[in-house]
């Protein structure tokens, strides 16, 4: 089983990452370990989708690579990221689903999707 994705992340970042992943997103962040705590950075989770955002001093976003979160009501989902300023690309290339990618503030790519019918 998948245990979480870690995502890389700039120093500094962590206020603006719980704002986005916590108050946008509605994730809840995971309280990390003390040792890995000292290293910067955070997790959430939402439902049993884990994500790691670690602190890399060279930090390069993901652009290509992404977590796949699948969720309920993609309308609102969406609505929300653009009410946030968010960027909502749709593509219609998977059959089956509705899906979007967008970018988390420091630039990494997420894909939002969910099943029809």
């Amino acid at each position: 089983a998948l245990d979480h994705v870690q995502l890389a992340a700039p120093p500094g970042s962590e206020r603006e990452l719980r704002s986005y992943y916590v108050g946008v997103l509605g994730m809840t962040e995971i309280p990390k370990p003390p040792a890995l705590a000292a290293r910067g950075g955070c997790w959430f989770r939402a439902g049993g989708a884990h994500l790691h955002l670690g602190i890399d001093k060279d930090c390069r976003p993901a652009r290509k690579a992404h977590p796949g979160l699948r969720v309920r009501d993609i309308e609102a989902h969406a609505a929300r990221l653009e009410a946030h300023g968010a960027p909502v690309t749709w593509d219609d290339d998977l059959p089956g689903h509705r899906r979007f990618y967008t970018e988390d503030p420091v630039g990494n790519r997420l894909e939002f999707l969910e099943p029809n019918g």
